[in-house]
């Protein structure tokens, strides 16, 4: 992984301006701090987060653990760091099925937060080793990876959304991958016995490689598409 993207969700500004030199100084990214949940959906999407250091009680104990349990659900990989007050009996097991890295409590402690961070990126390393040696995953480069077994794409472990005819073509061309797919084929695979014309395949393959920012797919003229892996060192 080339970096380890972080994101803030807290509404002291004296706690976020202190995590922000913490995680500065050990050499880590802070991409933004926000309190919305909506705009925490958009953040990780827009900006492929790794790691969450969370308020829990940012909007009320309950929705703070509905929001973290809302992104582990759908961002598995993201690494969450909780930071809390006080927290009763009941919340903390509610907190405890999210499997968080840590909770920290404030005011902040920097050697408990340096550890929790340390932790977090061991998780997602060793995830991108496990991705690596697993015959499911097909390793395009060292940020795209497809798990053939889900249909999934992720890129720096965070899935990306595709659509039906998307997810068909990248399968197609990674099942031949290092070959030539003909124009033929992919018409056959993805639109069966429907009338489509050459336009239809050549704006499928852009929109394809727009996700998978222009990387992989090479264009042979009349013949088709190939998907070529980078050689990874």
């Amino acid at each position: 992984m080339k970096k380890i993207n972080i994101l803030i969700v807290e509404d002291e500004k004296a706690i976020i301006e202190e995590l922000r030199a913490y995680i500065d100084h050990w050499g880590y990214t802070v991409i933004n701090s926000c309190i919305n949940r909506e705009k925490i959906l958009a953040l990780i999407k827009e900006e492929n987060i790794n790691v969450i250091i969370m308020d829990i009680c940012i909007e009320g104990c309950k929705q703070g653990l509905e929001t973290a349990a809302m992104i582990k659900k759908k961002y598995p990989n993201i690494e969450i760091i909780f930071l809390c007050d006080h927290l009763d009996d009941y919340n903390i097991n509610k907190a405890i099925e999210i499997d968080p890295v840590a909770y920290i409590a404030k005011p902040i402690n920097r050697e408990e937060q340096r550890i929790s961070l340390k932790i977090a990126i061991n998780r997602i390393t060793k995830e991108n080793k496990n991705k690596k040696t697993n015959p499911n995953y097909f390793i395009l480069d060292e940020e795209f990876c497809y798990d053939t077994d889900s249909a999934i794409l992720f890129y720096d472990h965070i899935p990306m959304h595709l659509t039906k005819k998307e997810n068909k073509l990248l399968e197609l061309l990674i099942k031949h991958r290092n070959s030539i797919v003909s124009i033929s084929t992919i018409k056959n695979y993805i639109w069966a016995d429907q009338e489509i014309n050459d336009n239809a395949i050549r704006s499928l393959v852009k929109r394809l490689r727009q996700k998978l920012k222009y990387k992989f797919i090479e264009t042979f003229s009349t013949r088709g598409y190939k998907i070529s892996p980078y050689q990874l060192k």
